[in-house]
């Protein structure tokens, strides 16, 4: 099960992501109790081993932003989370890291893994970064390859809900928080061994 821990914001964060060996870490660059500026991204993702994916986020953020932040930072790949237009992930090709797609699914969403050039596929609740849950299950004969089930996950829930969708991995933030925007480590530990049970 691979595990995406986003919305890090602390060397602290990074390490005990690491330390749990969790297979990406997120930093979001738009809007949110989770941003990071590109100083502090920068630093963080020279935290980040080889072995593990640095993710940088971004929602509403043009395109031509999201190339010059992504390259100055480092980051090992790129989230475009939100209404971005298939030519934003060919825009964004030259930066030869993978692409991940993020939204919250519709009855009309296209859910073929790859549909719009990237290499994965998040599939986020309708608020993201809100915790706010949905029907899981109701996906798993919608999707599948390389996707990730995001949105209302926590220590309780993962297994079950990585059980009812079948999802290649899963990503979470707020369900690793003591506070908004604050990462409790031991929640950290304690949702990745969850999400590995499942």
């Amino acid at each position: 099960m691979f595990v995406k821990l986003c919305g890090l914001r602390t060397e602290a964060d990074v390490a005990v992501a690491v330390e749990v060996g969790a297979d990406a870490v997120g930093f979001v660059f738009s809007e949110s109790p989770r941003r990071v500026d590109l100083a502090t991204a920068t630093r963080l993702v020279a935290e980040v081993p080889g072995g593990t994916l640095s993710v940088g986020v971004f929602r509403k953020t043009p395109v031509d932003e999201v190339a010059r932040l992504a390259g100055a930072s480092g980051v090992g790949a790129v989230q475009l989370h939100g209404d971005y237009p298939k030519a934003a992930f060919e825009a964004l090709r030259h930066l030869g890291v993978p692409l991940i797609r993020a939204f919250a699914p519709t009855p009309d969403s296209d859910l073929r893994v790859g549909a719009f050039g990237e290499e994965l596929l998040l599939l986020d609740s309708p608020v993201a970064g809100s915790g706010e849950r949905w029907d899981a299950a109701a996906l798993r004969d919608r999707v599948d390859g390389r996707w990730l089930l995001a949105g209302g996950l926590g220590v309780d829930n993962v297994a079950s809900a990585v059980a009812e969708a079948r999802p290649w991995g899963v990503d979470v933030s707020s369900g690793i928080e003591s506070e908004r925007g604050v990462k409790d480590h031991g929640l950290m530990r304690a949702f990745t061994a969850a999400a590995r049970l499942g």
